[in-house]
C-alpha cells in the first residue's frame, strides 16, 4: 500500500476505470470514510478500509475479491452502494509508491 496523495484526482467515472487499469490502486474517501482501491498480485481487485488494520498492520478487506476492474466496480461494499453508484459523492487520491500509509 502506497500513500495517499494530499491533492486530489480530477477524475471522472470511465477516467477511473483507465486510472485503475494503469495505475492499480487509488484512495476513495466518501465522507469520513477512506477506501483503498486495489489489485491484489495483478490477479484480483478488492477494497479495503483504512481505518482497520490487521496483526500485519495492513488495511483490513471490506470487499470480495474478483478478477476484473468492472466487476469490483460493481460490488456493494460502500454500505450497499456501488462504486458507480457513490462515484458523485467521492473524492479520489493517487496512491504514492514507494511511501507507506501513515
Amino acid at each position: 500500500m502506497g500513500k495517499k496523495a494530499a491533492e486530489a484526482l480530477d477524475i471522472d467515472y470511465e477516467g477511473l476505470v483507465e486510472y485503475l487499469h494503469c495505475n492499480h490502486s487509488v484512495y476513495m474517501k466518501i465522507g469520513s470514510s477512506v477506501y483503498y482501491l486495489t489489485d491484489c498480485n495483478y490477479e484480483s481487485w478488492r477494497a479495503q478500509d483504512t481505518s482497520r488494520r490487521n496483526e500485519k498492520n495492513h488495511f483490513v478487506d471490506c470487499s470480495e475479491l474478483v478478477p476484473t476492474v468492472d466487476e469490483f466496480l460493481a460490488l456493494p461494499f460502500v454500505n450497499g452502494q456501488t462504486i458507480k453508484d457513490v462515484f458523485d459523492h467521492a473524492t479520489f487520491y493517487a496512491s504514492l509508491e514507494g511511501e507507506k500509509d501513515a
